[in-house]
């Protein structure tokens, strides 16, 4: 399904395949011979979301553009089901694995590898080749450090620098649920006024 966000409708090439039951909404541009799996959802918020050629974004993948931090997908890319990415930077040959997660402001580098349910933190940036194993988080800049899951303290030393709350939410550290909920609810509340698109899917 397509649908326009804020005046913006998605850009499909004619070689691209969209499942019957994903949703393109908005600002989201799609390249060469992608092939966007069922259940998968690629949404430009108030951002873009931009997505190279030869990439396969698998089942019930969420892929989230954001103000100041497009998601972006280069060349080559697999995301594979279950993944999200939110105003992330997936750069060219990388694989996304079952239940990775990628960050605000993160960057996965060229031919990078994040494992079964990985996680690669906000404003931290992986660089090209790294191999996240299956469960890990990378966190930090310039370079990403990985830590194992039962790493929380030494994790929480470098994540709480990277102003999650910040970037995401655009509020401070310690921002009640109650601020940041009333905040949420008028951002989606845009949603309201979507309709579907009217071009032919396949059409730019």
């Amino acid at each position: 399904m397509l649908i326009e966000h804020r005046g913006r409708r998605p850009v499909v090439p004619e070689s691209a395949y969209v499942a019957p039951t994903a949703v393109l909404c908005g600002a989201v541009t799609l390249g060469e011979r992608v092939r966007v799996l069922h259940g998968a959802v690629l949404t430009a918020e108030d951002g873009e979301v931009r997505v190279g050629s030869d990439v396969v974004v698998m089942e019930n993948v969420l892929v989230r553009g954001r103000a100041g931090h497009p998601a972006v997908i280069g060349d080559a890319v697999l995301v594979g089901p279950h993944a999200h990415v939110n105003g992330a930077a997936i750069e060219d040959e990388v694989f996304v694995a079952t239940g990775a997660a990628v960050f605000p402001g993160a960057v996965a580098g060229a031919g990078s590898e994040l494992r079964i349910n990985s996680v690669l933190q906000a404003n931290s940036v992986l660089a090209p080749g790294t191999v996240v194993p299956i469960g890990w988080i990378a966190a930090g800049a310039p370079s990403a450090q990985l830590f194992s899951p039962e790493q929380h303290d030494e994790l929480w030393a470098v994540q709480r620098e990277l102003d999650f709350p910040g970037t995401v939410y655009g509020v401070a550290r310690g921002t009640s649920m109650r601020d940041i909920m009333a905040r949420q609810v008028d951002f989606y509340g845009a949603h309201q006024h979507d309709r579907p698109s009217t071009f032919d899917l396949g059409r730019r």
